[in-house]
């Protein structure tokens, strides 16, 4: 066993063994071996075959995608400074080397060698998907420039990927610095017992009395959504809200950052012939043009803005006669929000976590899985960076094929939000199965007081969502790394897997199964079932154009904005005027921490979540007319979807699953937007 733990590929990653200094030499190890071998690739005299040239490129990139995966995993989930100044030391040699790679001219012509063979036309699938799909990342990555075109594409590449990694160390510092603490309980007025409880232990646990409130959603979150206290919630609004700006230290304000991006992704675009970021960015995903995309959102917007137009105006009435608020501002309107559902359903989101906790959620999800696709889920050990991690093994007919890590309770250190990540992937190598493996995160309260945590039902959709994103990286049949699991798959569809767990949370049976309150026992009562079901809908319209606001600001910043004169303030503001119906106070600094856009792999790409929704819903569809979770239709959607990966389009796969192409209707149908 190799004493640096990261050059141990073995089995699983030696989470407990690794160290901030064990970063470079294993990178530097790992870069030379690869590099080593793809000179013999490229120097190789033999015929063109998958083995000589397909092979020892994967062999070679996969070991430095399994230890950057780990450490860009801890990166994410355990941030210290020792391990964020070893990361950020290594991101320019990662980042050199697969400009290199795809740069490669002679590794490029080996792959046209290849596409040439009178045989290629006769190789299976995933193999034929996988040497197409390298041909395009070739021509993408700047294969085709000339010598000092090349360098500067390289240049760029290594500088946006730093920016990505500041952009989201600005976003955690400036949520993590952030501590309000209260002495008088009077101050936090509406607030369920079992947050207050979080809030004393967060405050204990610095030798403090009274409360802690931070920034971290699970904290931040039902602040914002049952405090009475109106001047409390704006405080902890107009904090969060200005995260990384110029409101707070220079060195922590993302705003120079966004404006050296959006200067060099134009660039970049520029060097491969295109006009801008976004028409390089559909390339490899299912849309087309940044046209069509912008054309959906718009069309989507002007099907959903009358809905949300009324939903405001509902909300402001409610909040002007029942809750004394003479106008509605941003801080006022989850509060309001809660407020009117509890009138309007008679229930709250409070009521209905009692029932969510933590072991009947997970169980349910997992009986869910079992129910869908007759596999078992089973806790087993592994290595671990943090006591609240755990580690299962997917298992049918006994044998286990896959694994998943989850880490799911909110802390400092860690990166907010909720994403599934690839630990390594399914692969068939001389025979052998090498059994895929992901990372599970979200950042949910943790237990309190002796019980165990509990989850809101959004949580539990999310929880859901994020484990179809699982499902679809370790349910996968495909033997070639490329195009196993997620690998491959058109970022506009990607969410299709993730989105049609949801629905499952709303299937009666499901539900029953998976709810528990957390004192008696008993499971969720049908008629507060009912009541969550009638109120499903309660202000999707103005959701829905909320995250169309994203999306067209998303394009119309990629394709429209002078990325080095341009206000995307201003950008944003024309935005909310066309699409959205709640406008926020001038000092919002929203794109500031957008980081899905700015430091992940969402730019040009954020319509992905509607896009996906359309199809995920009609997909869903399918199961609504068996009957629900049905095991038939979840046999024939892993056949024909999961576990094709990423070796045929997805849209084929769609096809392959549904019989037609996709249609609009059931989601205008399941979020109410139907007149």
């Amino acid at each position: 066993m190799d004493t640096n733990p990261l050059l141990d590929f073995s089995d699983l990653p030696r989470f407990a063994d690794i160290k901030p200094e064990h970063l470079s030499p294993a990178m530097d190890a790992l870069l030379a071996q690869a590099r080593k071998a793809i000179a013999v690739v490229t120097a190789g005299t033999a015929s063109p075959s998958w083995e000589a040239i397909v092979e020892p490129v994967v062999d070679a990139t996969e070991r430095i995608e399994r230890a950057w995966g780990a450490i860009g995993h801890l990166y994410a989930v355990v941030n210290n400074p020792e391990l964020r100044a070893a990361y950020n030391e290594n991101i320019p040699k990662v980042s050199s080397f697969f400009s290199e790679l795809g740069q490669n001219l002679a590794l490029y012509a080996q792959y046209k060698a290849l596409a040439a063979l009178p045989s290629f036309a006769s190789w299976p699938l995933a193999r034929r998907t996988t040497v197409t799909n390298a041909l395009r990342d070739f021509r993408l990555m700047g294969a085709e420039l000339d010598d000092a075109g090349k360098k500067r594409f390289a240049d760029i590449e290594n500088r946006l990927a730093a920016l990505a990694a500041k952009f989201s160390e600005n976003v955690l510092d400036a949520t993590d610095s952030f501590a309000l603490y209260i002495e008088d309980k009077a101050e936090l007025a509406g607030m369920p017992d079992d947050v207050l409880g979080s809030y004393e232990e967060s405050a204990k646990a610095e030798g403090k009395s009274g409360y802690k409130i931070t920034l971290q959603f699970p904290s931040y979150g039902p602040l914002m959504q049952y405090c009475s206290n109106r001047a409390l919630r704006e405080k902890l609004y107009e904090a969060n809200v200005k995260r990384a700006s110029e409101f707070g230290p220079a060195d922590k304000d993302n705003a120079p950052l966004i404006r050296e991006r959006l200067s060099l992704i134009k660039e970049k675009a520029a060097l491969l012939g295109f006009k801008n970021y976004a028409e390089l960015s559909v390339v490899p995903k299912m849309a087309n043009t940044p046209d069509e995309v912008i054309a959906f959102i718009r069309d989507l917007a002007s099907k959903a803005k009358p809905f949300a137009k009324k939903e405001r105006a509902d909300l402001v009435a409610f909040a002007a006669k029942e809750l004394g608020l003479p106008a509605l501002e941003a801080w006022d309107l989850s509060y309001a929000a809660e407020k009117m559902r509890a009138a309007l359903y008679s229930f709250s989101d409070q009521e209905v976590k009692q029932y969510f906790t933590e072991p009947k959620a997970v169980e349910g999800l997992f009986n869910v899985v079992k129910t869908l696709y007759g596999v078992d889920i089973v806790k087993a050990s592994a290595p671990l960076w943090h006591k609240d991690a755990s580690y299962y093994e997917m298992k049918k007919d006994g044998k286990a094929f896959a694994g998943f890590y989850f880490d799911l309770y909110a802390r400092e250190g860690k990166r907010s939000g909720a994403w599934m990540d690839v630990c390594r992937g399914r692969r068939n190598k001389g025979g052998s199965l090498q059994t895929p493996v992901a990372y599970l995160t979200t950042n949910f309260s943790g237990p309190v007081g002796g019980k165990p945590a509990l989850f809101t039902h959004d949580q539990v959709t999310t929880l859901f969502h994020e484990f179809g994103h699982g499902l679809q990286h370790m349910l996968t049949r495909v033997d070639e790394l490329p195009v196993s699991g997620i690998s491959g798959v058109e970022w506009d569809a990607v969410e299709l897997a993730s989105q049609i767990m949801e629905n499952f949370c709303w299937e009666w049976d499901m539900v029953k199964a998976m709810s528990g309150h957390v004192d008696t026992g008993a499971p969720l009562p049908k008629a507060l079932f009912d009541k969550m079901l009638a109120a499903k809908n309660f202000e999707v319209g103005m959701a829905t154009v909320r995250q169309l606001e994203f999306g067209l600001f998303d394009m119309l910043v990629h394709t429209a904005l002078d990325a080095e004169q341009g206000d995307w303030l201003a950008l944003l503001d024309e935005v909310r005027k066309e699409v959205a119906v709640n406008m926020p106070p001038a000092y919002n600094r929203f794109p500031n921490s957008f980081s899905h856009i700015f430091a992940g792999g969402y730019a040009a790409g954020y319509y992905s979540y509607k896009w996906a929704e359309v199809l995920s819903a009609d997909a869903y569809s399918a199961f609504e007319e068996a009957g629900g979770a049905n095991p038939v239709t979840g046999k024939k959607f892993w056949d024909e979807f999961l576990a094709m990966g990423g070796s045929r389009p997805a849209a084929e796969s769609f096809k392959a699953f549904r019989g037609r192409e996709p249609r609009i209707d059931a989601l205008l149908r399941h979020n109410g937007l139907i007149a």
